[in-house]
Parts: C-alpha cells; structure tokens; sequence
C-alpha cells in the first residue's frame, strides 16, 4: 500500500480507468488508493471475495468500479458510495438500497457516439467490410478463384427502409443520420406519439431493423423467434442498446437459416461471448465489445458526472445520478 495518505479524507479504491482530469478532480476530494495489486484486475473485474480483501487492506470507502462484483462480501463493507463507470454490471443493486450504500452512475447515454456505432455497423455488415478486410490480411482476396466484388457483394443502402425500434435520445439521433444516408425512415416506440409504426409492421416493412430501447419487463428478450421471423427475408438486424432485448439463440436460428441477412451487435450479457459461439462463426455478423459510447469524449463526460456525484455525498448532499433504489 503506498504511503502518504492523508487520515482525514475518505479514501477511495478506484478500479476504472479514468481520464487524468477526472481522476485529478477526484484526488482534490478523496485519498486514491494505490495498491500493487490493482495490477493484477482481470479485464472483467475483481471478483466479490477479492474486492472485499482489498476494500479492508485500503480501508477505502469509495469504490469507482467497472464491471467489478459488488455483491454481498463487499456491500456488507462500510461504504460511502459504489460509483459505476458505464452500467453497474455485477451490482447488487437491491442489496445496496437494502446496506443503504448509494450506487451512482452516469445514465445520460452520448446519444451522438452510440448512432454513430449504429451506422458503422450497418455498413460493416451490408458491405462486408470486416470480411473483406480478414481476407486482405491474409492474402486471401482472390480466394476459390472468385473475384472479391463478387464474393463480397454488398446493397446499397441509399433507397432502402430503416425501422428504428426505441425512439429516444439515441434513436432520434440515428434517425437523422439515416435519412442523410438517403434511407426512408420508420419508427416503433408506444411512448413517442411521433413514431409512425406498430412493432409488427415495422419488423415485416424495413429492409434494416436497429434497436434503441431499454431493459425492462417487457423488452426483457422481447426480440425473438416471432418477431425475427415477421422481418424481411435479407433484412440486417442492428442492435447497439443491450443483449437482454433479444434472443441470441433465434438470432442465430434466423442468420443460419438465411432468412436475415445480417447482424451487427455491441453487446452481450454480462460483457462477455463465449469463445466459439455459434454467431462467431456466421460471416454475415459483426460483433463488438460494447463500444457505442467508447469515445474520449464520452468518457470524460461521464467520469466528471461521477465525480461531481461523489462530491455531492461527501458534502452531505443529494446525489444527482444514483442507480438506486433498483427498480423492477
């Protein structure tokens, strides 16, 4: 444990990468903790019983976590705050409101980055833009003696139909950028009174169906066998929200089969795909490691919210952004 701390400030465990500003923000307020075993975190996280060990060694009582187990042997730690840098996987969201430690996070999602993603994806699978890259790597361009703008025949997107299901910050933002691309636009959402389509008939009428919606009880895997077979023969399925809104096994029933054309994905449960699943072995696909808000500058947006956050509680106030009490 590095020396030096100064006993009367709160210390804080920071297990996320923060950009400096933020962190220098954080260090006017709390005591970081350096601890040599920080260099040791799995890509996933700490897990509960070796977070717990280090919260006691450290005696920090600000955790700053990403992907990180905070369940029981943690939470029953005295703490001041879990702050979640992205979503607060691995949270105990109902134990905490029960410990009554606040877990802040930062919920505003950088609606600009995730439909930027959204649009990359799209080309990417409709152009075959991943496929064709592998092949250059390998030296494979003319593999099985086909010309690659034969075997790499893509669509041309400009004319076609793009149904947006969600319509809020993010689905509005890549709405716009759809119609720039020349694309006639159509939308699904029971709470937008400007949507212009059901589910149903937005699934059986866009060449390109792109989700943007929440998880709740009722879009809990609400994509499924049925709702992938109303959509278009050839159609492309896009989702940069959250894995939980569709069924990856129907997806994968539905790209095998030939009935859709395509996919682009940005998320899975728990931020991890098994090495060789079934959908890492379909060309037509294209996977990503959640990175729709992966920018600079959403990151330092979003640690500054958590850090004024913290800031809040150390002062006995109110918290701006506090993930509970859990909802559900």
């Amino acid at each position: 444990m590095a020396l030096g701390h100064d006993l009367g400030r709160p210390r804080a465990l920071v297990l996320a990468e923060l950009p400096a500003r933020a962190r220098a923000r954080l260090g006017d307020i709390v005591d970081i903790v350096d601890d040599p075993a920080l260099a040791g975190r799995p890509g996933h996280g700490f897990p509960a019983e070796v977070l717990a060990d280090l919260v006691v060694a450290s005696g920090a009582t600000v955790l700053v976590v990403e992907g990180d187990e905070v369940t029981e042997p943690v939470l029953d730690l005295p703490l001041t705050a879990v702050a979640c840098v992205g979503t607060a996987v691995g949270v105990d969201l109902r134990l905490a409101e029960q410990r009554g430690v606040p877990v802040l996070w930062a919920p505003e999602r950088d609606a600009d980055a995730v439909a930027e993603l959204t649009v990359g994806l799209l080309f990417a699978v409709s152009r075959h833009i991943a496929a064709a890259d592998r092949e250059i790597r390998r030296g494979q361009v003319f593999r099985g003696g086909i010309a690659p703008g034969h075997r790499h025949r893509g669509r041309r997107m400009a004319g076609c139909t793009f149904g947006i299901v969600g319509l809020g910050r993010v689905g509005r933002a890549v709405r716009w950028r759809a119609e720039g691309l020349g694309m006639r636009v159509i939308a699904a959402d029971p709470f937008v009174p400007e949507a212009t389509h059901e589910l149903r008939d937005l699934l059986r009428e866009a060449d390109v169906v792109s989700l943007h919606v929440p998880v709740t009880e009722e879009t809990r895997t609400f994509i499924g066998p049925t709702e992938f077979g109303l959509m278009k023969k050839g159609a492309i399925y896009l989702n940069t929200s959250t894995a939980a809104v569709n069924d990856l096994t129907a997806l994968v029933d539905s790209l095998r089969w030939g009935h859709l054309g395509g996919a682009g994905l940005d998320h899975f449960e728990r931020e991890w795909l098994e090495p060789g699943h079934p959908i890492t072995r379909l060309r037509n696909v294209v996977l990503t490691p959640h990175l729709g808000e992966a920018t600079d500058e959403t990151e330092l947006g979003q640690a500054e919210l958590l850090v004024d956050d913290i800031a809040r509680l150390l002062r006995g106030e109110a918290p701006k952004h506090p993930h509970w009490p859990a909802v559900g």
